[in-house]
């Protein structure tokens, strides 16, 4: 064989299927679910963003444990558990996992591949997604079997949802970034537990004297969980004030871990 024809067969078919990388979006489109499913099949996770706030809906709405005012208590409570699921998701359990990856260098591999660090946080992000809509569909659906009418416009639900992901979002990748896994873990946490009970989410906000409650009403958790009940209650329009708390959140929490992630 002369090696022009040679030439022709190599250049023809001896590398088909081409190598070299997939094309991003069906990068990103792998890795997220991925991580969706190594998020699934994780018990502990499972426990921090599924069973907790499920337990907590039906607890304290079947149980007079907190004086939530006026009304059935399950209409207060439902907003507030809806706050805490993005708060479990977007921060805790992001933070936790992704800690420990960059501990095991799992991050430092995937930041070698042929995908962009960029797209696998973007990858993480879709993950989350993911995993709030199930929360909130599962979550909904039980508190309307537990008798609750939500009202408000939906439009404010989902750019409160979706400010208060990114704003955790970007909170938890900086802890996860910046710390030692072990640290991780105790802080987020902690910061779960401080939030869960001075965030809004199951005690009225006006348990709290004046001076703290100025303090409290500044956190995304608060601004959350706060402008998800005035839409969901009391049928508010576009609660601004929280999506500007939430969104002053999102842009320095993002930025913050933009620049001091460490991916070793």
């Amino acid at each position: 064989m002369s090696t022009a024809t040679t030439d022709r067969a190599f250049a023809r078919g001896a590398f088909t299927p081409r190598p070299g990388a997939a094309p991003l979006p069906r990068m990103i489109r792998a890795q997220a679910l991925l991580e969706t499913r190594m998020l699934l099949r994780n018990g502990e996770q499972l426990l921090l963003t599924v069973v907790i706030p499920a337990l907590l809906l039906v607890l304290f709405s079947a149980v007079d444990i907190v004086d939530t005012g006026k009304g059935r208590s399950v209409d207060f409570l439902a907003p507030g558990i809806l706050a805490l699921a993005v708060l479990s998701t977007a921060f805790t359990g992001q933070a936790i996992a992704t800690g420990f990856e960059r501990r095991y260098g799992v991050l430092k591999r995937l930041g070698a591949s042929p995908l962009p660090r960029w797209a696998l946080m973007a990858a993480k992000t879709c993950s989350v997604l993911v995993t709030e809509a199930l929360q909130v569909v599962l979550l909904t659906l039980i508190a309307l079997a537990l008798g609750w009418s939500p009202h408000g416009d939906p439009l404010a639900v989902v750019l409160l949802l979706l400010l208060g992901t990114a704003a955790f979002s970007g909170l938890g990748l900086l802890m996860a970034g910046t710390l030692k896994a072990e640290a991780t873990l105790a802080a987020a946490n902690l910061v779960f537990l401080l939030l869960l009970v001075g965030g809004g989410v199951i005690v009225p906000m006006d348990k709290f004297s004046g001076p703290v409650r100025a303090v409290l009403d500044l956190l995304p958790i608060s601004a959350l969980s706060g402008g998800l009940r005035d839409v969901l209650q009391h049928g508010a329009g576009m609660p601004w004030g929280d999506l500007g708390i939430l969104a002053v959140w999102a842009v320095l929490g993002l930025a913050a871990a933009g620049r001091f992630f460490r991916w070793e």
